[in-house]
């Protein structure tokens, strides 16, 4: 059992946060995440496994506007600070055979799509984790001796007011109603959904971006280019061992990554008509969410008898159910705003990842029954073969040591 990795991440000030004079309510160190209520004054320590301090302490590099860190005692978290961490360790996740999940939860606007998705230079978890892939493929395709063939396939999709919707697939043309999830062996997947095989870093580059461009968004008072829909891009990872021209193990891993539409309090955002109801969906979906993220907490720690997970509750939580309690490793980043006016938003985030890390996974590599049982008896001819190896070297060095040693 796994627990759930949990970092946050705090942003600089919008433009909005600049205008109503708002104070810094976050400081980090280390592991260490503290906010400040700006009406009493009074404190609040959270510890996560990463707390990365992205609000000042940054410059733009000319002609490329790429944020890096100011001088060498910069506490700035940049986009390769947060790949290197948390992206890295889903795709060695992966290459081993688990399936991963990586998710970024926050208020609208707290900067959730510039980690996962990233623009300009300044790319997201998401094009880098793509860019990585491809060229671990080609080093080890570059090794005469490896009899690894690859397969990499991608799909997008977005929950938009509970309904399904697969963005490789013109809007005009989508199926009315949305598409349907279903399970099947315990694994839950979305009937129809389109995957598209790629063969190189240019190609999933260009799937994605697509995707992308067809995702739902809208402006509102918190946030210019809100994201109205959960976002989850799925790339699927192949690796066969080939001996004598046959297949002899396979590995199969699904590294999800999604991208949680902002949570929100309307009065917060000037919502009304169509916005009014996607904000309104987008709230209950989480709320879900939560309930499902709060019942894993006290199954996980013990405080509750097993308690039934409300995963069905929504589309939401029913396509994150292998990543939360099940068969995943899995991730989260919490973004935060750290403008004293988003107090109690930021304090919600805050609580909310402190429950994420209670929850354990029980991830397995993903592989055959026979593949699994060949691999475990290949690996135990090592560990003998080892064992043999450390008694011979053991006879070896009895047999030169004098008989009066250790008599003097």
């Amino acid at each position: 059992m796994t627990s759930v990795k949990v970092a946050v991440r705090v942003r600089p000030f919008n433009t909005r946060e600049k205008n109503m004079s708002s104070q810094c309510i976050i400081e980090m160190k280390d592991n260490m995440t503290k906010i400040t209520d700006p009406a009493s004054g009074k404190e609040k320590k959270f510890y996560f496994d990463y707390s990365y301090w992205s609000h000042d302490g940054y410059v733009e590099e000319p002609n490329t506007a790429l944020m890096v860190p100011d001088g060498p005692g910069s506490m700035y978290a940049s986009q390769q600070k947060i790949f290197d961490d948390l992206g890295m360790d889903v795709l060695n996740n992966a290459w081993e055979g688990y399936h991963t999940c990586l998710f970024a939860y926050g208020q609208t606007g707290s900067g959730k799509s510039y980690s996962i998705v990233g623009y300009g230079k300044n790319e997201g978890i998401i094009p880098m984790a793509c860019c990585e892939i491809f060229r671990r493929i080609d080093n080890a395709k570059a090794k005469p001796a490896n009899k690894l063939v690859f397969e990499v396939s991608v799909s997008m999709l977005e929950i938009y007011n509970e309904k399904v919707h697969d963005l490789f697939m013109d809007p005009n043309k989508r199926q009315k109603g949305g598409l349907k999830v279903r399970e099947n062996k315990g694994e839950v997947f979305v009937e129809g959904l389109t995957k598209i095989p790629v063969q190189s870093y240019k190609d999933i580059e260009e799937q994605i971006n697509m995707g992308t461009s067809n995702r739902t968004i809208g402006a509102t008072q918190m946030n210019a280019t809100s994201s109205r829909a959960h976002t989850v891009t799925t790339i699927t990872f192949k690796q066969t061992t080939y001996e004598n021209g046959k297949p002899q193990n396979q590995k199969r891993s699904d590294i999800n990554l999604v991208d949680l539409a902002g949570s929100e309090r309307q009065s917060g955002t000037g919502a009304s008509g169509q916005r009014l109801k996607e904000g309104s969906n987008i709230n209950k979906s989480l709320s879900f969410l939560g309930k499902c993220i709060t019942v894993l907490a006290e199954n996980s720690t013990g405080g509750s008898k097993n308690k039934v997970v409300p995963y069905r509750e929504s589309q939401l939580t029913r396509i994150l159910q292998n990543a939360l309690g099940g068969n995943s490793k899995t991730s989260m980043i919490a973004a935060l705003s750290p403008a004293s006016v988003n107090y109690e938003e930021t304090l919600s985030t805050l609580r909310y990842a402190n429950q994420v890390k209670a929850i354990k996974n029980d991830a397995k590599i993903n592989e055959s029954a026979h593949d699994k049982l060949i691999r475990e008896l290949r690996e135990e001819n090592e560990r003998l073969k080892q064992m043999v190896d450390h008694k011979a070297d053991l006879h070896q060095y009895d047999s030169v040591v004098p008989e009066n040693y250790g008599n003097k």
